[in-house]
């Protein structure tokens, strides 16, 4: 009943914190509900295990039954780990079983690669390391499938450094220097201190393998070289490890003072003992037979080997305790006592065999052959049984690397093929529905080029409707202009000669001499003159007015403006230089820069929301200027789609071969200028009568 109340209570503590489990969704309560069981089977140590292992189970039924595969996939794969956590071996290789077959049929790489690591790491920790080699390969390949990233590289890096390090405990070292330096490329690329030390320490203890002693210490060398860019809870166990790594290669290569210095060093630290007792064990005993084989002082070297055994005893360090029994039984035969070097020379082998150290008992039984004459023989083919059996078990072990590579890699093509042919049918569905949505579109654009080319139509029916308007209206204008010089002709041919002839007869009155008479007829022949200079004059200004007046253009422009002014409300100032013979434009000038004004005033009262509008219409040096000003909204130039109506004036603007500026911002109205060169217009100072009738019939 307590355990029961200690489980709801946990469960709610779980509910209540927010960093209790990384992947919660939020928003699936079965997916929260999974992730605190499997946290309480985790953590919980006041439960039973049975109890613990229910709860797992029910996280496990709970995650088979989530409608997202991905997610329940992703519990699955933690509660696979908590029965690895558990040591519940059973569990953890079915649940894993299933996560490598779920993960493989959803292409979940990054869950399959992380299953097939949890398997190698749950083989080499029971010395199955063949069985770890291959899940280890499997999960490299799995992430290299991931997204090219910082950590998809790290994931790589450390599945290849594992796999050297396996391959170089069956000595084999080429494939393991491979791996291991592929791994190190990886991780300088990353700038991982930690792991880059890892490198060239595990590419030193392979260099050893092989003999290659300067090499060796050329790599460690180069590990220590990082040792003070790792972090400060590493530095000291990396700084002990070098030095014993070190002083092993000098001891190797007989120099044997130099490694003395270094395992000196490293046993006068202070802090290994307590830190890393074996280290230091192994330390004393290299230590002891470097002033062994130095021959210097061999009383100090069997102290140094005696308390290293007891220390091993102590600790039931069995890896050590061989090496350390050997060299104690070679000081003992160097004083001369045979049967007492013989009897730890046996305990030596006896140790090897139990822990499975062939390299130590090939050793041990090479020292029995020269201590014990009698038995040499048999020891001699102990020795010879037992080195073939190592070349047996290193060639069949490198060679069952081989083929568990080969196997991989065709699994890998195998998967390939079939996803070349997935793409192959996945490609040709895609391509019929492209064939579709391209008909689909084809039609479209065919329906939508139908339309504009009526738009197209119905604009130039427009334009010659206008053109046929401003044809009338320009006749008009100039039968108005006839009438007006037929009048100016009447009164200059007519009236005049009228007045002329009067004037003669009233000069005849001249004969008379009476004063009278030749005051009354200089009154009048001084009026009449009056009178013809005054007629003159009017037929004049009526002859030349007819040609000053602005007709049809901007009258055209003036009711549009004031049609638009009525129509929305919005105030109009529409002002034009009298310098210019309006008249007298090309058709294609009068007519785009109507539209311009029209289209412009439109956007002016639809878009700009403004209250005035001012259009100015003149000469600007040898071009005309249009500008259309209003105090509306604005607009940012340089942002969003520019519609119809712009894209309409810019086009006509281009017709007439001028140039459009547009000045707006958002909040300071819009200000559009127009400029049109001056070779498309004719003053009035430069036409005849005869070339302005060809313009306005033109």
């Amino acid at each position: 009943m307590k355990k029961r109340i200690l489980i709801a209570l946990f469960v709610v503590l779980l509910g209540c914190s927010k960093n209790s489990q990384k992947q919660v969704n939020s928003s699936n309560p079965d997916t929260k509900l999974i992730d605190t069981w499997i946290t309480i089977a985790r953590d919980s140590s006041q439960l039973s295990m049975e109890e613990r292992k229910n709860l797992l189970q029910q996280a496990k039924d709970k995650a088979l039954s989530l409608s997202n595969d991905s997610i329940g996939i992703e519990r699955l794969s933690n509660i696979s780990l908590t029965y690895r956590n558990l040591s519940d071996s059973l569990e953890f290789r079915k649940t894993n079983k299933l996560v490598i077959q779920l993960a493989e049929e959803s292409q979940m790489h990054n869950v399959l690669g992380n299953s097939h690591w949890d398997m190698g790491y749950l083989f080499s920790s029971h010395g199955v390391l063949d069985s770890a080699f291959y899940h280890y390969q499997k999960a490299l390949k799995s992430f290299e499938q991931l997204p090219e990233s910082d950590s998809s590289d790290s994931l790589e890096g450390r599945m290849l450094y594992i796999m050297g390090r396996i391959q170089d405990s069956y000595k084999d070292y080429l494939g393991a220097e491979i791996n291991v330096t592929a791994a190190l490329r990886i991780f300088e690329d990353l700038e991982d201190n930690k792991r880059i030390y890892n490198c060239y320490n595990m590419l030193g203890i392979i260099a050893s393998g092989m003999d290659d002693r300067d090499k060796a210490l050329e790599f460690f060398e180069k590990a220590g070289a990082y040792i003070e860019d790792v972090d400060e809870s590493d530095q000291a166990k990396f700084t002990q490890q070098n030095q014993y790594n070190i002083a092993h290669e000098l001891l190797e290569k007989d120099d044997y003072a130099s490694a003395e210095k270094v395992f000196n060093q490293l046993l006068n630290n202070e802090t290994i003992k307590e830190e890393n007792i074996e280290l230091y064990s192994l330390a004393l005993t290299s230590q002891a037979y470097t002033i062994f084989k130095g021959e210097k002082d061999l009383e100090k070297a069997k102290e140094l080997l005696q308390l290293a055994i007891q220390i091993n005893d102590s600790i039931d360090n069995t890896s050590d305790q061989p090496r350390a029994k050997q060299f104690y039984a070679e000081a003992l035969a160097k004083e001369g006592d045979s049967t007492e070097a013989i009897e730890y020379a046996k305990e030596s082998r006896a140790l090897a065999q139990e822990t499975y150290n062939n390299e130590r008992l090939t050793e041990v039984l090479r020292l029995l052959t020269k201590l014990d004459p009698k038995n040499a023989l048999a020891y001699s083919d102990a020795y010879y049984d037992l080195n073939e059996t190592i070349k047996e078990e290193e060639r069949t072990k490198r060679d069952k690397f081989a083929r568990i590579r080969l196997e991989t890699d065709q699994v890998i093509e195998e998967n390939q093929i079939l996803s070349r042919e997935k793409q192959i049918w996945a490609g040709a569905v895609l391509g019929l529905i492209i064939f579709g949505m391209a008909i689909l579109i084809i039609v479209s654009q065919y329906i939508h080029n139908n339309r504009l080319k009526y738009r197209q139509k119905q604009q130039e029916s427009n334009l010659e409707i206008y053109n046929l308007m401003l044809s009338q209206q320009g006749k008009f204008e100039e039968g108005k202009q006839l009438e007006q010089k037929r009048i100016s002709e009447e009164l200059h041919d007519g009236i005049l000669g009228e007045m002329l002839g009067i004037r003669l007869i009233l000069s005849g009155l001249n004969d008379r001499d009476d004063m009278a008479s030749v005051e009354q007829r200089a009154g009048l022949i001084e009026r009449l003159q009056e009178v013809e200079e005054e007629i003159r004059t009017i037929s004049h200004e009526l002859n030349h007015a007819s040609y000053e007046k602005f007709h049809n253009f901007i009258v055209s422009l003036e009711d549009l403006v004031e049609g638009i002014e009525k129509s929305s409300g919005v105030i109009c100032s529409f002002t034009y230089d009298n310098k210019v013979s309006w008249d007298n434009l090309l058709g294609d000038i009068k007519i785009n820069a109507y539209r311009i004004v029209q289209e412009s005033l439109k956007n002016c009262v639809k878009h700009a929301k403004c209250e005035r509008v001012d259009i100015a219409f003149g000469l600007n040096g040898e071009k005309l200027k249009l500008t259309i000003s209003d105090d509306g909204i604005g607009f940012d130039t340089n942002k969003g789609k520019r519609g119809i109506g712009l894209r309409n004036i810019i086009s006509r603007v281009k017709k007439v071969k001028g140039a459009l500026d547009i000045d707006s911002k958002k909040g300071r109205g819009t200000t559009l200028t127009v400029t049109i060169p001056c070779n498309y217009i004719e003053t009035e100072n430069v036409l005849n009568d005869a070339a302005q009738k060809q313009v306005l019939n033109t």
